[in-house]
């Protein structure tokens, strides 16, 4: 059954591959870029694949008339996409970019949230909530600690949204992509070193990059994000399937590893 699916995020990356795929398979989507100048483009993208049905629209989180308009539209799936990370290490990054990828990561998406499923409750819509988390809100790796501590709160969030609306049939799901090679995580790893001084901190700025670059080197951190698209189109809008969705079945292993061993770990 065809559905009217809002994303966050369109303007690259998976959410963008995504809703092309989505609208090609003849679902309608409403699109959303953060910032003007994406609108545009995509739109015109979108006329010349002869997709009538994918609509283009600017809603930056950050902007509560974005968010009130965004709220006021009719759709039957929100997918919150949009996503901003900082990397570096968490004893020295400076707490204002801690605060500001918790407002755009777990709070922002939220507010958009609150006021889509109240709209649905009250209407007696059943619609579904997809969050994209990350395989990084199932586990901690060194100095990556605030932004997958943002995917760590939406993944909680989730889980108490699922057990919250339950009773009034809106639907609720994560999707937790590995590291695939979108540019994402490359530009993330580039954000400590607008701030990381060898003249103030202890970390060490080539130290840093040399072990972003050793692990964007191995297969793990440099996957085709194909595989992962193809999940997304299949997984946001279907009416069944798992509340968490981790992408490959490899990193699904991983983690359950990971997670086991930590009952284990010690000081």
């Amino acid at each position: 059954m065809s559905k009217t699916i809002l994303i966050t995020g369109a303007g690259s990356g998976f959410g963008k591959a995504a809703a092309i795929g989505m609208a090609r398979n003849g679902h309608k989507i409403i699109a959303t870029v953060q910032v003007s100048p994406q609108v545009m483009p995509l739109r015109e993208e979108a006329q010349k694949l002869g997709l009538e049905n994918l609509r283009v629209e600017r809603l930056d989180l950050t902007d509560p008339y974005d968010i009130a308009q965004a709220q006021s539209w009719d759709f039957d799936v929100l997918w919150n996409n949009a996503g901003q990370g900082e990397a570096g290490p968490v004893w020295e990054i400076p707490i204002d970019l801690v605060r500001r990828n918790y407002e755009t990561n777990v709070f922002l998406p939220l507010v958009l949230t609150q006021g889509v499923v109240k709209k649905w409750v009250a209407e007696k819509k059943k619609g579904k909530v997809v969050f994209t988390s990350s395989m990084g809100g199932l586990f901690t790796p060194a100095n990556w600690g605030t932004y997958v501590s943002t995917k760590h709160a939406l993944e909680s969030i989730a889980e108490a949204l699922q057990q919250e609306l339950a009773a009034y049939g809106i639907k609720i799901q994560t999707i937790n992509p590995g590291a695939y090679y979108t540019g994402y995580n490359e530009t993330m790893a580039d954000n400590p070193f607008r701030w990381l001084d060898d003249s103030k901190n202890f970390t060490r700025r080539a130290d840093l990059r040399k072990g972003f670059d050793d692990f964007f080197a191995t297969p793990e951190g440099k996957m085709d994000p194909q595989e992962m698209i193809d999940r997304m189109i299949e997984i946001v809008p279907a009416d069944t399937g798992k509340f968490r969705n981790v992408v490959p079945k490899k990193i699904e292993d991983m983690l359950k590893e990971y997670q086991l061993a930590a009952w284990e770990n010690k000081i």
